[in-house]
């Protein structure tokens, strides 16, 4: 691309998952073609949320966003919704557990607009915060400041990031669209590790009943700039744009 290439800023959060190797030249394709979508926009400040339902492939897809726009020469930060939960310690205090629990209580949209969506609105703010709560350790990292430039792109990928209460933030918003059984499989087959056999009860009877409540309040998908389907890795399609 010719241009000298800047660096993309992670969260501190235990909860990672690398860059994907690329699987397809379409897909190269497609990440391209979204990447300047995003880059059209223009060379101020620009947040970027992405959507879907779990283990629609969306911290991935973030990823690679992240590294074609960092090769074009944009600073890039990048954060999940999943950094910005309310702590394990105060869930007596509240049901986190139902499907519908999940989706009214889980995230600390608070946080999400004072540490990390706030300040990458406002060209004072010289930094952000791209994680609150470790997910995994629970440790508090809402005091770990990441840098901020006149040309930051914050791209923020999770459930439920077109929820009233911070849809006013995005400058793009996109949304990977997968089956439903299709997330519940790959999310159980992810998510074994740590939920074993009740993986994927979890994610038939949390998450997928969290999101269905989701689309069926919020109604996100009109709202989106592009929707892809993302069912097969290496032959991504878009739906709409």
């Amino acid at each position: 691309m010719g241009l000298q290439q800047a660096g993309v800023h992670y969260s501190v959060s235990t909860w990672q998952q690398p860059c994907p190797a690329a699987t397809s030249h379409e897909r190269s394709a497609l990440v391209e073609w979204v990447a300047k979508r995003i880059l059209a926009l223009g060379q101020g400040r620009l947040v970027v949320g992405i959507d879907g339902l779990t283990a629609a492939g969306k911290t991935s897809f973030g990823h690679e966003l992240a590294e074609w726009i960092s090769a074009a020469g944009r600073p890039v930060l990048r954060a999940t919704l999943d950094d910005f939960k309310k702590p394990w310690k105060d869930r007596h205090l509240y049901d986190r557990e139902s499907g519908e629990g999940y989706y009214r209580n889980a995230f600390d949209y608070d946080a999400v607009k004072r540490l990390l969506l706030g300040p990458c609105q406002s060209p004072e703010a010289t930094s952000c915060v791209l994680c609150s709560i470790d997910p995994l350790t629970q440790q508090d990292h809402s005091s770990d400041a990441a840098p901020l430039t006149s040309d930051s792109v914050l791209i923020v990928d999770g459930v439920f990031a077109f929820r009233p209460e911070i849809n006013g933030y995005w400058d793009f918003r996109l949304w990977l669209q997968v089956d439903s059984e299709l997330s519940v499989q790959r999310g159980a087959d992810r998510d074994q590790g740590w939920a074993g056999n009740d993986a994927e009860s979890i994610h038939r009877n949390r998450y997928l009943v969290a999101e269905r409540l989701y689309l069926q309040e919020v109604d996100p998908i009109p709202m989106m700039d592009v929707v892809i389907d993302n069912s097969s890795f290496a032959s991504p399609r878009i739906v709409e744009s």
